[in-house]
Protein backbone atom coordinates (compact mmCIF):
# COMPACT_ATOMS: atom_id res chain seq x y z
CA UNK A 1 0.00 0.00 0.00
CA UNK A 2 1.52 3.27 -1.11
CA UNK A 3 1.13 6.28 1.13
CA UNK A 4 0.49 9.58 -0.58
CA UNK A 5 2.92 12.30 0.39
CA UNK A 6 1.94 15.45 2.16
CA UNK A 7 1.30 18.36 -0.17
CA UNK A 8 3.13 21.43 1.23
CA UNK A 9 0.75 23.71 -0.69
CA UNK A 10 -2.40 22.21 0.79
CA UNK A 11 -3.34 24.07 3.96
CA UNK A 12 -7.12 23.78 3.66
CA UNK A 13 -9.52 21.17 2.23
CA UNK A 14 -12.86 22.42 0.94
CA UNK A 15 -14.15 18.87 0.52
CA UNK A 16 -14.25 18.19 4.27
CA UNK A 17 -17.41 18.70 6.34
CA UNK A 18 -18.00 22.24 7.60
CA UNK A 19 -17.16 21.16 11.13
CA UNK A 20 -13.63 20.17 10.09
CA UNK A 21 -13.23 23.20 7.83
CA UNK A 22 -14.05 25.60 10.67
CA UNK A 23 -11.92 23.58 13.09
CA UNK A 24 -8.96 23.83 10.71
CA UNK A 25 -9.27 27.61 10.54
CA UNK A 26 -9.65 27.86 14.32
CA UNK A 27 -6.55 25.72 14.82
CA UNK A 28 -4.50 28.03 12.61
CA UNK A 29 -5.95 31.13 14.27
CA UNK A 30 -5.42 29.80 17.80
CA UNK A 31 -1.89 28.76 16.85
CA UNK A 32 -1.13 32.29 15.68
CA UNK A 33 -2.47 33.86 18.86
CA UNK A 34 -0.66 31.26 20.97
CA UNK A 35 2.61 32.22 19.24
CA UNK A 36 1.94 35.91 19.84
CA UNK A 37 1.13 35.20 23.49
CA UNK A 38 4.28 33.13 23.86
CA UNK A 39 6.53 35.77 22.32
CA UNK A 40 5.14 38.79 24.16
CA UNK A 41 4.56 36.86 27.39
CA UNK A 42 0.86 37.58 27.49
CA UNK A 43 -2.07 35.22 27.90
CA UNK A 44 -1.69 31.93 29.77
CA UNK A 45 0.93 30.55 27.42
CA UNK A 46 3.16 33.56 28.05
CA UNK A 47 2.53 33.32 31.78
CA UNK A 48 3.66 29.69 31.64
CA UNK A 49 6.85 30.82 29.91
CA UNK A 50 7.53 33.33 32.70
CA UNK A 51 6.44 31.26 35.71
CA UNK A 52 7.72 27.82 34.66
CA UNK A 53 10.96 28.86 32.93
CA UNK A 54 12.42 26.78 30.13
CA UNK A 55 9.86 24.01 30.66
CA UNK A 56 7.11 26.57 30.14
CA UNK A 57 8.80 27.70 26.93
CA UNK A 58 9.02 24.12 25.64
CA UNK A 59 5.39 23.43 26.50
CA UNK A 60 4.38 26.69 24.80
CA UNK A 61 6.29 25.82 21.63
CA UNK A 62 4.72 22.35 21.63
CA UNK A 63 1.24 23.88 21.91
CA UNK A 64 1.90 26.27 19.02
CA UNK A 65 3.29 23.42 16.91
CA UNK A 66 0.32 21.18 17.74
CA UNK A 67 -2.12 23.82 16.50
CA UNK A 68 -0.39 24.48 13.20
CA UNK A 69 0.65 20.89 12.54
CA UNK A 70 -2.82 19.54 13.23
CA UNK A 71 -4.44 21.98 10.80
CA UNK A 72 -1.92 21.11 8.10
CA UNK A 73 -2.25 17.35 8.62
CA UNK A 74 -6.04 17.54 8.68
CA UNK A 75 -5.98 19.44 5.39
CA UNK A 76 -3.90 16.57 4.00
CA UNK A 77 -6.38 13.94 5.28
CA UNK A 78 -4.26 12.51 8.06
CA UNK A 79 -5.84 10.96 11.13
CA UNK A 80 -2.81 12.01 13.17
CA UNK A 81 -3.76 15.63 12.42
CA UNK A 82 -7.20 15.13 13.95
CA UNK A 83 -5.60 13.59 17.05
CA UNK A 84 -3.11 16.47 17.33
CA UNK A 85 -6.08 18.78 16.91
CA UNK A 86 -7.74 17.25 19.95
CA UNK A 87 -4.56 17.71 21.95
CA UNK A 88 -4.29 21.33 20.77
CA UNK A 89 -7.97 22.01 21.47
CA UNK A 90 -7.78 20.78 25.05
CA UNK A 91 -4.32 22.26 25.72
CA UNK A 92 -5.57 25.65 27.04
CA UNK A 93 -7.50 23.92 29.81
CA UNK A 94 -4.54 21.73 30.79
CA UNK A 95 -2.16 24.69 30.58
CA UNK A 96 -4.28 26.81 32.93
CA UNK A 97 -4.57 23.97 35.45
CA UNK A 98 -0.80 23.47 35.31
CA UNK A 99 0.04 27.15 35.69
CA UNK A 100 -2.57 27.89 38.35
CA UNK A 101 -2.12 24.65 40.32
CA UNK A 102 0.06 26.25 43.01
CA UNK A 103 -2.31 29.18 43.59
CA UNK A 104 -4.83 28.26 46.28
CA UNK A 105 -6.95 31.39 45.91
CA UNK A 106 -7.95 30.71 42.29
CA UNK A 107 -11.34 29.03 41.92
CA UNK A 108 -12.00 25.98 39.77
CA UNK A 109 -14.17 28.09 37.44
CA UNK A 110 -11.31 30.55 36.90
CA UNK A 111 -8.95 27.66 36.15
CA UNK A 112 -11.39 26.35 33.54
CA UNK A 113 -12.32 29.64 31.88
CA UNK A 114 -9.17 31.65 32.48
CA UNK A 115 -11.43 34.60 33.40
CA UNK A 116 -11.96 35.32 29.71
CA UNK A 117 -15.42 34.36 28.49
CA UNK A 118 -14.85 35.02 24.77
CA UNK A 119 -11.67 32.93 24.59
CA UNK A 120 -13.35 30.22 26.62
CA UNK A 121 -16.25 30.08 24.14
CA UNK A 122 -13.86 29.71 21.19
CA UNK A 123 -11.96 26.96 23.03
CA UNK A 124 -15.21 25.10 23.68
CA UNK A 125 -16.27 25.62 20.06
CA UNK A 126 -13.04 24.08 18.76
CA UNK A 127 -13.45 21.05 21.03
CA UNK A 128 -17.07 20.65 19.94
CA UNK A 129 -16.20 20.95 16.24
CA UNK A 130 -13.53 18.26 16.45
CA UNK A 131 -15.71 15.94 18.52
CA UNK A 132 -18.85 16.50 16.44
CA UNK A 133 -20.25 13.27 14.93
CA UNK A 134 -19.66 14.55 11.36
CA UNK A 135 -16.00 15.24 12.12
CA UNK A 136 -15.46 11.92 13.86
CA UNK A 137 -17.17 9.99 11.07
CA UNK A 138 -15.25 11.81 8.34
CA UNK A 139 -11.87 11.22 9.96
CA UNK A 140 -12.72 7.60 10.66
CA UNK A 141 -13.79 6.95 7.10
CA UNK A 142 -11.55 9.15 4.94
CA UNK A 143 -8.39 9.97 6.86
CA UNK A 144 -5.32 7.81 6.47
Amino acid sequence: MSRARLDPRRWFDRMQPQTLQIATWLLYLNGFFALVGLLDRSDWIGYARVSKGSLGLLVGLAIVAAHVLSGFLMANDRRLGWRFGLVAAFSPFALRFWVLSELAYVSLWDKITGRNTISFLFEIALCALLLHPHSREHQRRWYR
